[in-house]
Formats: structure tokens, C-alpha cells, sequence
């Protein structure tokens, strides 16, 4: 899987980040405001899809362990 909870996040932040521009006003701001609803309407989904698959496996009888292997989903890159 190429996506990860980690870019989820990323794409938070940048979408945080351009909403706290300062020289960001009017028509500009309207279309980054809508934009930020439509990053927080699918990141929501994505969220919800994310903790299924973790209540899933841990109703499958695996408990969370550090040397558990995660679905691809919900695996964060190491930095």
C-alpha cells in the first residue's frame, strides 16, 4: 500500500499550514477553507476505515504488540 496514516497526517499539517497564511484573504481564503473541509471530510473516512481494520484485528484475537506487524494502512514511516 503506498499511503500511510503518516501522509494523512502530512497533508493535515500542510492544509493547517496554508490556512494560517497571513496574506491569505478573500476569494483565496474561501477556496483553501473549502479545500480544508473536503482534506477533513475524506481524512474522517480514512480515519474511520483506518481504526476498523485496527478493532478488527484485535477482535481477531491479535493483541497490539510492539513487535506486532501492522496492516499496511496503519504503518508509520521511520525518520
Amino acid at each position: 500500500m503506498k499511503n500511510k496514516m503518516s501522509d494523512l497526517n502530512n497533508h493535515l499539517f500542510a492544509s493547517l499550514e496554508r490556512l494560517s497564511e497571513e496574506d491569505l484573504k478573500g476569494e483565496e481564503l474561501a477556496e483553501e477553507i473549502e479545500r480544508a473541509k473536503a482534506i477533513n471530510g475524506v481524512s474522517t473516512q480514512i480515519i474511520s476505515g483506518a481504526s476498523l481494520v485496527l478493532r478488527a484485528q484485535i477482535a481477531a484475537g491479535e493483541s497490539i504488540r510492539a513487535d506486532m506487524k501492522l496492516p499496511p494502512m496503519l504503518t508509520v514511516e521511520e525518520k
